[in-house]
């Protein structure tokens, strides 16, 4: 994999874990020298086993060492587009405060705004998302100043969701500093709001953007705290709150796995995975797109992801073999699903398999895949082969890594 930032994103990430190149050479048994030549750029390239390590050793996602795929496809991280963004989740000091919404203001269409936000979210349509940000945080604050206390609490919650909406947009360009502040002021409007369930599903998204930031222990902390927080108030008893339990649930999984306790991650995920049946049992509430994704598809994609990420190819492929996902996945996870796939047939050696998944990956999400570093790092190693199987030299054409 050839990546010019790669030698500089590792000595970084390196020096947040508070490791020296021979701690990180030793958790993570790459060689030293290997290590010194990435981070002084004199190696350019490092082959996918040897990344899985390193990201390992620094307990982050391969695709925080690799580099996140783009948010945006101007490649602009502080464009005038994200510059509004960043207006609207910090406004300049002395702002006036909202004025009471006018009569063509509706709090059920500002609702469906941020709902379709999300979904395209879901779907990597970050530049989109980047369009309506500014207006609907704009909008939110607005209908937080209605007379009415029942219209302001709903208000209220529309802010803590399109705030949250916002933290996750920054967590994808890179910005997880400002991404807590906005996650910070979505918790702040969720306590003012009339949705019991809606500080937890933010809380679980700081709890991400934690794991990004390397503080695992942080991550996994305030994850079970919330989760046992829905537990004690009842809140299980119905599918969105059951969702929300079962989403942070999964999120300390994954924490506890990134801390190499692969043993806790299995334990949680098996618990979650047996709560999960109960979802299509329980009473129905709320939009599902505005609410924690959590099913036994999900759950059984999450189980993938950590087998395949700490060294357990054969159980990841077992796991998703004849797998039915759910009307409700969001597009994300499905290709996110393929994506791990493939990476585990990869490290099995299965190039034909590799490539088959990759196929049905470039079918559901082309662009998705083109802008991932990830799938380009998978197709580099693969092309690297003496012997190529059939449809791999169309995916390189494909991601311009024929070359």
């Amino acid at each position: 994999m050839a990546n010019d930032d790669l030698g500089r994103t590792l000595r970084r990430l390196r020096r947040l874990a508070s490791l020296t190149q021979e701690e990180l050479a030793e958790r993570s048994d790459v060689s030293v020298d290997v290590i010194r030549q990435l981070e002084q750029r004199r190696k350019h390239s490092a082959r996918l086993p040897t990344l899985h390590a390193l990201a390992n050793g620094l307990g982050v996602e391969l695709t925080t060492l690799l580099g996140d795929p783009p948010a945006v496809s101007t490649g602009e991280n502080d464009g005038p587009r994200f510059v509004a963004v960043r207006r609207a989740i910090m406004p300049a000091l002395w702002v006036a405060e909202p004025k009471a919404p006018g009569p063509d203001f509706s709090l059920p269409g500002l609702r469906e705004q941020i709902a379709e936000g999300w979904t395209q979210y879901h779907a990597a349509e970050f530049d989109t998302v980047m369009k309506t940000l500014p207006d609907m945080i704009s909008d939110a604050r607005t209908a937080t100043a209605a007379p009415d206390s029942t219209d302001q609490g709903a208000g209220f919650a529309a802010l803590g969701k399109v705030l949250q909406l916002a933290g996750h947009v920054a967590v994808r360009m890179g910005k997880t500093d400002l991404a807590l502040i906005s996650l910070e002021r979505a918790i702040d409007a969720a306590g003012r709001s009339s949705d019991p369930l809606l500080r937890a599903m933010i809380v679980n998204s700081v709890a991400w953007t934690y794991q990004r930031q390397g503080r695992l222990g942080d991550a996994l902390s305030i994850a079970l705290h919330a989760a046992a927080d829905i537990k004690d108030n009842g809140h299980t008893g119905t599918a969105d709150g059951l969702k929300v339990w079962g989403a942070l649930t999964m999120s300390a999984a994954t924490s506890a796995a990134r801390s190499n306790d692969y043993e806790r991650a299995a334990s949680l995920m098996a618990h979650a995975e047996k709560q999960a049946a109960r979802v299509a049992k329980l009473p129905q509430g709320s939009d599902s797109r505005m609410v924690s994704v959590f099913s036994p598809s999900s759950v059984r994609i999450e189980r993938v992801r950590l087998a395949v990420q700490y060294g357990h190819p054969e159980e990841a492929l077992t796991l998703a073999k004849g797998m039915r996902l759910s009307k409700d996945t969001p597009p994300s996870w499905r290709t996110w699903l393929l994506l791990d796939v493939a990476r585990a047939h990869t490290d099995l050696g299965d190039a034909p398999g590799a490539v088959k998944s990759l196929e049905s990956l470039r079918r559901v999400a082309p662009t998705w895949m083109q802008h991932h570093t990830l799938a380009v790092a998978i197709v580099r190693d693969l092309w690297s082969l003496p012997n190529h199987p059939p449809g791999l030299r169309s995916l390189a054409e494909f991601l311009g890594v024929d070359g």
